[in-house]
């Protein structure tokens, strides 16, 4: 029957438990319980007089409870699932960059930090006009710039996500024209889509939406697939497309140079701010409209399905 109690009385009152002497020192005299069997115990399974039925784990008591880690020490474990988890985000999911430059006023501002969606790339989903995105430099754009040099902390912020990288050079412009556009810029403006005006408030106030300069503010540029022509809100303070078309892309940004589209405003608080797609671009462009812009949705949808089948089955299982 288990584990037995040492040191009971038996049903005979005054007789001593087979024999073995009962004194005030021993522990079984009060109900204390020993674990393993012990030979000769009682026919009732070596139950004291009122003892209640051991639960079979040995010491006929509760288990002892398991000592819980200090949090000092579960503290480094914390940390280093954190880093790891800010890694995975960091490198498939968002990223936080600092914008350097007046070139996307009144949009952005020196100093904010923006969130890049980098996840949607990885679905084929391209850039599409109106977006403000985060590219590599093309074709050295960013010639003459100071690099900075930033201390250990900003170093390690920058290799966990929390800051970019100061050995990265991006920058962030808003999407004009896709694969197949033409884009035209004509005196003052406004700037035209396949031969469609935009209507362009995010401009930078006392700017116009064209230049009148003889450096790239007039031009008429037709985009080839697998690229895009990016412009900055600030016409007047933007070395964007329009100043690079002596490259090796005339300008353009290779689709695989964009790291991702800025969708916030996330610092400073008082700056908080979504950045959706202006609605000058819902009007119908022709030409180059995105043709990828469902394939999120597509394969997120195509991922749920194993899901749906798997759990209908499971529930048919369960009801039978």
């Amino acid at each position: 029957m288990g584990d037995v109690a040492v040191g009971a009385r038996s049903g005979h009152d005054g007789e001593e438990h087979r024999g073995r002497p009962v004194d005030a020192a021993d522990p079984a005299a009060d109900g204390a319980v020993t674990s393993g069997n012990e030979p000769g115990s009682d026919s009732d399974g070596g139950r004291s007089g009122g003892q209640p039925p051991t639960d079979g784990q040995g010491s006929g008591g509760a288990a002892p409870a398991k000592k819980q880690r200090s949090f000092w020490k579960e503290l480094p474990i914390l940390i280093g699932i954190a880093l790891v988890l800010a890694l995975l985000i960091k490198t498939f999911l968002v990223q936080a960059f600092s914008i350097p430059s007046d070139s996307m006023q009144n949009t952005l501002q020196q100093g904010d930090r923006v969130l890049v969606d980098k996840l949607t790339p990885w679905f084929g989903s391209e850039p599409e006009r109106g977006e403000v995105v985060v590219f590599h430099d093309p074709d050295n754009w960013l010639a003459g710039e100071p690099t900075p040099d930033p201390n250990a902390l900003q170093t390690f912020l920058s290799w966990i996500g929390l800051m970019p990288s100061a050995e990265e050079k991006d920058l962030i412009k808003r999407v004009v024209g896709v694969g197949g556009d033409t884009i035209q810029c004509e005196g003052t403006g406004p700037l035209t889509v396949n031969g469609k005006a935009l209507n362009e408030p995010y401009v930078y106030p006392g700017n116009t939406p064209c230049s009148q300069d003889d450096q790239g503010g007039q031009f008429k540029v037709k985009v080839p697939k697998g690229f895009i022509w990016v412009m900055g809100d600030h016409r007047q303070n933007s070395r964007d497309s329009r100043y690079n078309q002596s490259d090796v892309n005339h300008g353009m940004v290779p689709v695989d140079k964009v790291v991702g589209r800025a969708v916030v405003i996330a610092w400073p608080i008082n700056r908080w701010d979504t950045l959706p797609v202006p609605d000058t671009y819902s009007q119908n462009l022709g030409a180059g409209s995105a043709a990828l812009t469902v394939a999120p949705q597509g394969v997120a949808l195509v991922g749920a399905v194993p899901f749906v089948l798997w759990r209908r089955r499971r529930v048919a299982a369960e009801t039978r």
